[in-house]
């Protein structure tokens, strides 16, 4: 395990002081050390907050993929690809109309509950059709979340707050700032949860018969795997907006490297989820300097790219 995680870490430990490097405001790196009180206040009260949202939502997004892929049975399935960003997107803004000053908790409770109940649609429709092509799983769940976006827009439109919601519901670090991101920290004790079920989870994706014969609760299992999913995508929204195809690109990745066994590679599949997003920052951030491209069209951009490849590999 430590000889497999040894080089991620490592890179993960590269990125970070990279990231906290780069910045429109340049520091002088002898100032913490001096306590100035301008880099200290930089540091602590930009870059670090950042450094950690970073962290914690690539660890939380790769870990929902790889929930959802075992409780889909396919691996081109994760939260961008199922509709679960879209039904984040729609329970925030439902949120927002009916009680304006709920606040942060207040509109990720609402879009914990869309996305958990969008989860358990897109389930039911691919129990009941059955596709024999892996490939096609994910297409009707873009096109479900397609639907989802659509009727989030018109609902915005609706409610005039069409132009505020394509402005913060992109995935966007800018605004992370000390007192402004703590929420995502709901994502350690999810991810926590995620390993000690990683068993579980193993078992799950071997299908509902080989889980009852093993004597585990496939409903149980799954309404748990749902859940995590909700909570961890609900908390990235509500904080830094929609941030695609993580989910879907590192679990690959690192299973046809190191295989499917969850109790293995779950812990490398959290540390590149987050060196995925380190990267896609220090990029989104370096690309257009002093300027920042918001990192849902970076991270979207090599995503995307990755998934194609996959599809087309996966079809040969």
């Amino acid at each position: 395990m430590l000889k497999r995680l040894a080089l991620p870490l490592l890179l993960l430990l590269a990125c970070s002081g990279l990231s906290l490097m780069v910045g429109a405001k340049q520091m002088a790196w002898t100032g913490p050390l001096a306590l100035s009180d301008d880099s200290w206040l930089t540091l602590t009260a930009s870059r670090l907050p950042r450094l950690a949202a970073l962290l914690l939502v690539g660890v939380g997004l790769s870990v929902c993929g790889v929930i959802l892929q075992q409780i889909v049975r396919n691996r081109f399935v994760e939260p961008a690809t199922s509709g679960g960003l879209d039904a984040a997107k729609l329970g925030i803004l439902v949120g927002l109309s009916l009680v304006p000053e709920a606040g942060n908790l207040g509109r990720m409770l609402f879009a914990l509950a869309f996305c958990f109940a969008s989860s358990l649609v897109f389930i039911a429709i691919i129990r009941r059709i059955q596709f024999k092509n892996t490939v096609l799983v994910p297409v009707i769940g873009l096109m479900y979340g397609s639907v989802l976006s659509a009727v989030a827009e018109f609902y915005a439109y609706r409610h005039n707050i069409l132009q505020s919601m394509q402005g913060w519901l992109l995935g966007d670090f800018s605004k992370i700032v000390e007192g402004n991101y703590e929420i995502v920290y709901l994502i350690l004790p999810i991810v926590a949860l995620a390993y000690c079920y990683a068993h579980r989870f193993t078992v799950l994706g071997m299908g509902e018969e080989m889980a009852a014969s093993l004597g585990l609760s496939y409903a149980a299992t799954a309404a748990l795997g749902l859940v995590l999913v909700a909570v961890t995508v609900a908390a990235t929204v509500i904080t830094v907006g929609a941030i695609p195809f993580v989910g879907l690109v590192i679990p690959n990745l690192v299973a046809l490297r190191w295989g499917e066994n969850l109790q293995r590679t779950l812990p490398i599949v959290a540390a590149c989820g987050a060196l995925l997003m380190l990267v896609c920052d220090i990029i989104g951030r370096l690309l257009i300097y002093p300027f920042e491209v918001p990192i849902g069209l970076t991270a979207g951009s090599v995503g995307g790219v990755l998934f194609l490849m996959m599809i087309l590999w996966k079809h040969k």
